[in-house]
């Protein structure tokens, strides 16, 4: 039996993985497989090609030089396998791909679009998967997702990124607080406050940080949110103040009366979001009239609430 028949695509797969992660560990639960598995399987790969793929740490791996040269191939590999089921998928008259979203983003707009979307590709079946936007860029490179909805920024000369829509930040308070009486509230009124904001491991949270710096305002860092819900309840609660994305005031809140939701007079609080795909991927033109599909389904439903770019 030669080398290429010896090789399978799992072993490939598990490598790359593996590779991207920097754990065993973290490769078997992104896999949803068990430790030992990858461990037999990368074991056996390393005895075909006789080399040594990764040095065990005690904190992860770290990949050898023959590793780092064999990772582009192992993607393009993986690419190809894709395109492969994409094209039998499309000759059964079937569609099927897998959208990463983030959850500041997807679970406040794709309600509201995809009814439409799928009306006007009936045979297409997306499967939804939510996570925070560094992890999802890592998993459309590795081809854990097939296109993403995300927000910017998000970097990679792998990848084409289509600008869809500019969302504003509103100002939230608690109806105790000294500016929720205020019928007006300017930036200089944000001065020294602290804003609540969620943990740091999503770009909303660098986001919120970024405008605080921007505003004089500070991050409180005692009380961190999980999510926008949490945000929501902590600044009902008389925890402090936050900024919360337009839709999901517009899909949660509402005309509240249990908080204040406002703009803030002459600052530009926004945030971009995009649809995004490997350059590479077997089904980009489908995802460049998928763009412009959404971006005209934005255009008729929501341009009260966001701006295209």
């Amino acid at each position: 039996m030669s080398i290429q028949e010896q090789i399978t695509f799992k072993q490939i797969r598990y490598f790359q993985s593996i590779a991207e992660a920097g754990s065993f560990r973290r490769a078997a639960d992104r896999l949803g497989v068990k430790q030992p598995t990858l461990t037999v399987q990368i074991a056996s790969l390393e005895e075909t090609l006789a080399t040594t793929l990764f040095e065990r740490q005690r904190n992860g791996v770290v990949m050898t030089p023959a590793a780092r040269e064999l990772l582009p191939r192992a993607r393009r590999i993986a690419e190809e396998m894709k395109g492969f089921a994409d094209q039998a998928l499309g000759l059964s008259g079937q569609s099927t791909y897998r959208l990463g979203v983030t959850p500041t983003l997807g679970p406040y707009l794709l309600p509201r679009v995809l009814p439409s979307v799928h009306q006007r590709f009936e045979d297409l079946r997306l499967y939804v998967r939510e996570g925070v936007p560094n992890q999802l860029g890592n998993d459309l490179k590795s081809a854990v997702h097939d296109v993403l909805l995300t927000t910017l920024p998000l970097q990679g000369d792998e990848l084409e990124i289509v600008p869809l829509f500019r969302e504003s930040l509103k100002l939230a308070v608690p109806l105790e607080h000294p500016l929720a009486s205020k019928a007006v509230i300017s930036g200089k009124d944000l001065v020294g406050e602290a804003v609540l904001t969620i943990d740091e491991q999503h770009l909303y949270h660098r986001q919120v940080s970024a405008l605080c710096e921007r505003l004089g305002a500070t991050v409180n860092r005692d009380y961190e949110g999980t999510s926008l819900d949490t945000l929501r309840q902590m600044v009902v609660m008389g925890m402090g103040i936050t900024f919360l994305p337009s839709l999901y005031v517009a899909s949660e809140i509402g005309d509240s009366d249990t908080l204040r939701v406002t703009d803030v007079k002459d600052v530009n609080m926004n945030r971009d979001h995009a649809l995004v795909w490997r350059r590479r991927s077997p089904a980009r033109v489908f995802f460049r009239q998928l763009a412009e599909t959404v971006r005209a389904i934005i255009d008729e439903q929501l341009a009260d609430e966001v701006t295209l770019l």
